[in-house]
């Protein structure tokens, strides 16, 4: 494995399960169990509630681009060998919505949609470290 340089996320009590369930290859975020609604980023209290009723659940790590950017200018060190790349707000069809980067398409404006539908890549970045990454869905 290449050594990675760009910044590593730090796993916390509240968020360790989202970041242990990535390494797993399986994508789990929190659910306020007083609504049924899910949402991310983790947190220790639900968004809708204010009640720290919650829970982990998978879900299917499908859903649709809601908003998108190219990023044709990062001097920062891991960053600037990747550009221009593609960071969006994908909404999964479990409703919660995640910032996150685009693979596998051309970073052009005709190639990337909102609305496009995608699905969940499991980018093994360290031994200890597995990053969400999403691509067009096949």
């Amino acid at each position: 494995m290449a050594e990675y340089v760009k910044p590593l996320p730090q796993a916390d009590e509240t968020t360790r399960p989202f970041w242990e369930s990535l390494k797993a290859h399986q994508l789990k975020i929190q659910k306020c169990n007083d609504t049924g609604k899910f949402f991310f980023y983790p947190r220790g209290m639900s968004p809708f509630t204010l009640s720290d009723n919650l829970s982990w659940e998978a879900v299917s790590g499908r859903g649709v681009i809601h908003a998108f950017t190219i990023v044709h200018q990062n001097r920062a060190p891991g960053f600037v060998d990747e550009l221009p790349y593609i960071v969006a707000m994908v909404e999964l069809d479990e409703g919660a919505r995640m910032m996150t980067n685009i693979i596998d398409v051309e970073p052009e404006p005709e190639h990337v949609k909102i609305g496009m539908p995608v699905e969940i890549v499991y980018e093994d970045v360290t031994e200890d470290v597995t990053l969400p990454k999403f691509r067009p869905a096949s």
